[in-house]
């Protein structure tokens, strides 16, 4: 690729916002607690680390913006090296125990000679079991990338 492609492909890409510190910090905590219900079995024990997480972040509030940018930077990397090696997820999704159990076949396999039931069911089903809608976005009436390792659905 040319440098002229490379400056119109950069023009065109679309960038993250930048969140404020607080935001990125309320962000930070809401993956630390899902990090930690990953690792910690049971519910008391969870209760008990989150509590201790909550605490040290309520000891950096109100801290300068550029200690507020370094301890972000710090939680980053702290969060990134306790990250767990097979997360938990919901039962029904990617990598769950629930995930494409069951699903009804499509009409055209139980009725191949299309003489469909006035009772048919006339809604599709994403893999994850939810009614296809366009509306909402969540419709996978195509081929549907389901990425096993990351555990979501593209």
């Amino acid at each position: 690729m040319n440098e002229v492609f490379r400056s119109a492909a950069d023009q065109t890409r679309q960038r993250l916002p930048q969140l404020p510190a607080n935001q990125q910090a309320c962000q930070l905590y809401r993956h630390a607690l899902k990090t930690l219900s990953s690792w910690a079995i049971d519910r008391e024990i969870f209760l008990d680390e989150a509590t201790k997480l909550r605490a040290r972040f309520d000891e950096s509030r109100g801290c300068s913006a550029a200690q507020a940018s370094r301890l972000l930077k710090e939680g980053q990397a702290e969060l990134f090296a306790n990250t767990h090696p097979d997360p938990y997820c919901v039962p029904w999704m990617p990598g769950g125990s629930l995930f494409m159990r069951n699903p009804p076949p499509p009409l055209e396999v139980c009725f191949p000679d299309g003489n469909y039931p006035a009772d048919a069911p006339k809604v599709l089903f994403n893999p994850d079991m939810s009614i296809c809608k366009e509306e909402t976005g969540k419709s996978a009436v195509h081929t549907v990338l389901v990425d096993f390792t990351k555990k979501n659905m593209s």
